[in-house]
């Protein structure tokens, strides 16, 4: 059976490639979702990938998931990563398995990012690969299978 991936951007992400290229890289996300989706082709699963800026509208997007089919979430939340309650509960509430992505290695950076609200109910964390960790991310996701 094929798995269905939903992949959420959080804020500024719609900015890769441009922003700060020193931690994010050069890739756009434009063209980081193109790779996603023929990855996850290859391994014989769907991808949708979704970004906003907006706390809620990620929500939403959750809520959505779990009804619309999805079977696993990558999620690189941003900076709502370090302070959103509202994502780590809309995650909590559909039970979805999920990956946490970062781009870049947040243990490296402010002390501020080195705690996530997400982090303890993630099967992985994966941060500081770049557009690889999200590529591993969807390899894992392809690969899951929730125990009976």
């Amino acid at each position: 059976m094929s798995q269905s991936i939903l992949v959420l951007h959080g804020p500024n992400l719609n900015l890769l490639g441009t922003r700060e290229p020193h931690l994010y890289g050069h890739t756009t996300l434009d063209e980081l979702n193109a790779v996603l989706a023929g990855l996850a082709t290859t391994l014989g699963a769907t991808l949708t990938a979704f970004q906003s800026n907006h706390e809620g509208v990620l929500v939403d997007r959750i809520q959505a998931a779990r009804l619309d089919g999805t079977d696993f979430i990558v999620i690189n939340a941003g900076a709502y990563t370090h302070t959103s309650v509202a994502i780590r509960d809309a995650l909590a509430g559909v039970k979805l398995p999920y990956v946490e992505v970062h781009l870049s290695n947040v243990y490296k950076r402010e002390p501020f990012r080195h705690h996530s609200y997400l982090s303890d109910l993630a099967l992985g964390v994966v941060a500081g690969l770049g557009p690889l960790g999200y590529e591993a991310a969807v390899r894992f996701a392809a690969q899951h299978v929730e125990p009976v």
